[in-house]
């Protein structure tokens, strides 16, 4: 009987690990027309990490550094063809757009810190 309890209890932790990793969408914005988003560099993350905007309208992005840690030195979106240096504790400004449906990735140089902007 424990046997069974102990495997349940692991299979919930799993579970939970693999939606807050992978299937949650808890840094989420949506803007709409010509819109400034905040997107904090922060912990090892963009929060936020997943932006929607609408297709035909610029948005521009404006990242705040707080970690000091080398990888989050620079934000890159390769399919833009933009690298952008982030100092620390200071923002920084990006304007993207108007960009074509779809969805734009971005991430530090050494792509550990993720996002995308989804544009519908």
């Amino acid at each position: 009987m424990i046997d069974v309890m102990v495997n349940l209890l692991a299979l919930s932790l799993m579970g939970f690990i693999v939606w807050w990793f992978w299937l949650s969408r808890r840094h989420l914005k949506q803007a709409s027309g010509s819109a400034v988003i905040e997107v904090v560099v922060e912990n090892g993350i963009y929060s936020p990490a997943h932006i929607e905007v609408l297709q035909g309208v610029p948005v521009r992005l404006q990242f705040e550094r707080r970690d000091p840690s080398p990888c989050a030195e620079k934000v890159l979106f390769d399919e833009l063809g933009v690298a952008l240096d982030l100092p620390l504790g200071e923002k920084t400004a990006l304007v993207v757009g108007p960009l074509a449906a779809g969805e734009y990735r971005f991430s530090c140089q050494m792509q550990m810190y993720h996002g995308s902007l989804v544009v519908k």
